[in-house]
């Protein structure tokens, strides 16, 4: 993945110029037309050309911008007091305020929308009515800092003025005639709102200006300060959106900020959340805007930059998108919303059609067929008429009616991607992909915020999503599964026995409440988001190995943060924390099968624990069906508790299906029944609608009477006959433990192997100095070999493979092979890694 440093990134901004995808505006000889030309791009973005509106593709979306804008006016000629717009009360509401700030700018929009027949395309008395509307907005409810900045700080900081600068750039020859002071006026109230910069700027050390946040406020400032002709506020601004460009570097932090995009493809937001598929989504946007608006004000060029940008799409973006749905586990508390999956895809689609008009040859092609991938691939279209800009419709559109282009996944058919930095792993295969959740002390184990993911308890541990191939998303994921499906039953996790509460539950708003406490907990402080928003783990182990299309992960479970630190006593009293399960896991992940082992698994506190191997949801009329067989060999049908060799989840409705081989001797409950919920028990927001589904799970309970230990292959697609082959089959436990867990996969010539502990541990022909991850596969006379440090903390992990001596044929970098008595010893250096997978090929 191409890799730039923040002092790479800053060395391509000249003292005097802007950037513009790591490129100098010119000599600046004609400073007031290169501001000219960043407008005009601005305009364009939002309300097309004159050109691109004539063409038919953009006809529905132009025609939904003009019917949102006269439905926004006749709401304002319907106000009543205390109101821009018949229906959003000002005031106490600092969510209104943007919302109408949003709603001028529709109508401003439509206003500009060159070539487009309609009686507010140039109506300058609409046009007045809007800047009115901002000054208004101004001089009741704005412009007042004493009575300002309430509530969340995203609004007053980046919601308001985001809308507000982008209506004053569309409006700009209007409020230079009609209101000359009006940008001076708003510029200046928006630097004083923006409280976490420094003197009404960005402070890049700031914890509230970092990835899509600093994106979104830097745009808003280059954008201002072509409006007031400040070329110093423009290098400025620019200046401080290229450092998201640089790769993250976390034993080299630069402004003590975690937030972006790291060398494995994970990008992070928060300092400890997941998030490619919501703010990661935002920032790629934001980015292919910026390089848009800057077009024609920049010498030619900037290649490399726009390498990085590609490259986040192909090693962040492509592995975590399955048949055009985002995954759930990068998505925070965004998995609660209802817009979400699909609809997250077209954000990324409408960013990589920008992109491909900057990438050239080879790379413009391949862009260009994943555009396309994205279209075909989906069950639901990628719907262009949503795409923000009318240039994005016409450009998709010329794309996809590209018949030299043709449509390409950037996925191999057959991909393991440890997203180590982040504690994610996703596994694709040509009929499913598998979506893993890790957490530890680095990464949160969930987020939850302002009334939405409510109930997100176990997200982070362990818990998967089985992704299959052909199936409507909707119907299985989404919002829906964590509306239907128990929030101690997710897929995947180990949970103990015992309820929660949520937040507004416990504490009767949003957030916990105690300003008087050393640690000072308001709605945004620090003490907030590190025990409520987003606790971390405490587990430093979760990490594992990739070895081609092969992988192997592995999670020690732990309590959070806020738990461990109430315990100490630094939390307050009033303060409620829940403790953890307990268990050792491993998940190696093969062609036809996942395979899950858990040891050490215990509820703790006197409590029992459950394992839940999956839970799936469907329609009721799709009429599910459930098969098995038991242990010793005989028919089994129906749910209940039962020793069972394999179970098999159907929906003939979806044509999908999926299997559970017992590897070990196990109690099973199977449980299929019918919920009805509504789909705020899991976002406050979300419509009160009633979500009915016919919820499956299959899972194994433990006594709380010591520490148990489980064995399972998940198989997607499977038959009958496949499940019932796996007796005596070429799955193997090698051992399962809380030192180590291994598995043999005789067809494949796999051993793969994570140790937990100290010390040496054996399994098969293999001795693994832990803790470690590490694959083996055999073919012919190439072994090959795969090593990762799941801690992230060690200097070297060594291990040795008993036999023959074998010949190196090559290693990466850090990487050395020796013989020693018996077998032949492999030496990595780990240091400063980060879960990076180091290979090496021996000769047989």
């Amino acid at each position: 993945m191409p890799e730039l440093s923040r002092r790479h990134v800053l060395a391509l901004i000249p003292a005097t110029g802007l950037l513009t995808v790591g490129l100098p505006l010119r000599a600046l000889a004609d400073e007031q037309a290169d501001r000219a030309r960043l407008l005009t791009n601005t305009v364009a973005i939002l309300a097309g050309t004159a050109e691109v509106n004539q063409r038919p593709e953009a006809a529905v979306k132009l025609a939904a911008i003009q019917d949102t804008a006269r439905a926004y006016l006749t709401q304002m000629d319907q106000a009543g007091p205390s109101e821009l717009f018949a229906g959003v009360p000002l005031g106490e509401n600092d969510a209104n305020i943007t919302q109408s700030y949003n709603r001028l700018l529709q109508i401003a929009v439509a206003t500009r929308t060159d070539g487009v027949e309609s009686e507010l395309v140039g109506n300058t008395d609409v046009q007045r009515r809007v800047i009115d509307g901002l000054d208004w907005l101004h001089e009741n409810y704005v412009g007042d800092q004493a009575a300002g900045y309430y509530g969340n700080w995203h609004n007053w900081e980046i919601g308001f003025p985001s809308h507000a600068t982008r209506t004053l750039v569309l409006l700009a020859d209007q409020v230079a005639s009609y209101r000359p002071d009006l940008v001076g006026t708003y510029v200046a109230t928006m630097d004083a709102y923006l409280r976490n910069g420094i003197d009404g700027d960005v402070d890049l050390d700031s914890r509230f200006h970092t990835g899509a946040n600093l994106a979104d406020i830097t745009t808003n400032r280059f954008l201002q300060g072509a409006l007031l002709g400040d070329d110093a506020r423009i290098s400025k601004a620019i200046a401080d959106q290229s450092t998201v460009f640089a790769t993250i570097d976390p034993y080299h932090l630069e402004h003590g900020n975690t937030d972006g995009y790291y060398a494995d493809g994970s990008f992070i937001q928060h300092h400890s959340v997941a998030y490619t598929g919501s703010y990661g989504k935002v920032l790629l946007g934001r980015i292919a805007q910026t390089i848009k608006m800057l077009d024609g004000a920049t010498s030619a060029g900037g290649d490399a930059l726009v390498a990085v940008v590609q490259a986040w799409v192909t090693n962040g973006f492509a592995p975590l998108i399955f048949e055009g749905w985002m995954m759930e586990v990068v998505k925070g508390r965004a998995v609660s919303r209802t817009t979400t999956g699909y609809v997250d895809v077209r954000a990324v689609a409408e960013a990589v059609v920008d992109l491909a008009g900057y990438a050239v040859g080879d790379d413009a092609t391949a862009i260009k067929g994943y555009v396309k991938f994205l279209n075909d691939s989906s069950p639901v279209s990628l719907n262009p008429d949503s795409f923000a800009s009318p240039v994005s419709v016409v450009r998709f559109a010329d794309i996809v009616a590209d018949e030299t282009v043709p449509a390409a996944d950037l996925n191999a058919a057959a991909r393991n991607v440890a997203f180590n930095a982040m504690d994610k792993t996703v596994h694709r295969r040509p009929g499913y992909a598998f979506a893993l959740a890790r957490s530890s002390d680095r990464i949160s184990k969930y987020e939850y915020m302002n009334g939405e993911n409510l109930m997100p308890w176990f997200q982070g541990d362990g818990a998967h999503y089985l992704y299959l191939a052909g199936q409507d998303q909707t119907r299985a994921f989404g919002v829906d599964y964590f509306t239907a499906v128990s929030p101690y039953r997710l897929s995947g996790v180990t949970a103990p026995d015992g309820e929660r509460r949520t937040i507004p539950d416990l504490y009767g708003q949003f957030w916990y409440e105690n300003p008087d406490h050393p640690l000072a907990f308001t709605s945004s402080s620090e003490s907030q988001n590190t025990y409520v928003y987003f606790p971390r783990g405490t587990n430093q182990v979760s990490g594992g190995a990739s070895l081609g299309a092969y992988g192997t992960a592995a999670l020690v479970l732990s309590d959070d943060v806020a738990h461990v630190d109430k315990q100490a006593g630094v939390l307050p009293e009033d303060f409620v924390t829940y403790p953890n399960a307990r268990a050792t896991k491993s998940w190696f992940m093969l062609d036809d099968e996942i395979v899950v082992l858990a040891a050490g698994i215990a509820g703790g506190a006197g409590r029992g624990a459950v394992t839940t191997l999956d839970s799936r949801i469907a329609d009721p009329a799709d009429g599910v069906e459930v098969t098995g067989a038991l242990a010793d060999g005989a028919a089994w049908t129906g749910d209940g508790v039962a020793p069972l060799a394999w179970v098999r989840w159907e929906n003939p409705g979806e044509q999908a299906a999926v299997g559970y081989v017992l590897l070990d001797s196990q109690e099973v409950t199977v449980e299929l029944e019918r919920v009805t919920r509504s789909r705020r028990v899991v976002r406050a927001s979300n419509p009160n609608t009633s979500v009915t589904k016919d919820v499956f799970s299959v899972s194994v309970d433990h006594a709380a009477d010591g520490a148990h230990a489980l064995a399972y292959a998940l198989v997607p697609n499977a038959g009958p006959d496949q499940l019932a082959g796996y007796s005596g089959g070429p799955l193997q436990v090698l051992a399962n433990t809380t030192d180590i867990q291994a598995i043999k996969q005789a067809q494949l010539g796999i051993v793969a192997a994570n140790t937990f502990t100290d010390g040496r541990h054996q399994a098969e022909r293999l001795t693994v100095d832990g803790p470690a991850a590490v694959v083996l596969r055999q073919q012919g006379r190439r072994l090959e070999i795969g090593v990762s440090d799941p801690t992230m903390g060690r200097e070297e992990v060594t291990l040795v493979i008993r036999g023959r001596n074998r010949g190196l044929l090559s290693a990466d970098d850090g990487v050395t092979v020796g013989q020693v008595t018996g077998g032949t010893s492999i030496v990595v250096n780990t240091a400063q890694a980060y879960g990076r997978t180091f290979t090496a090929v021996l000769e047989v």
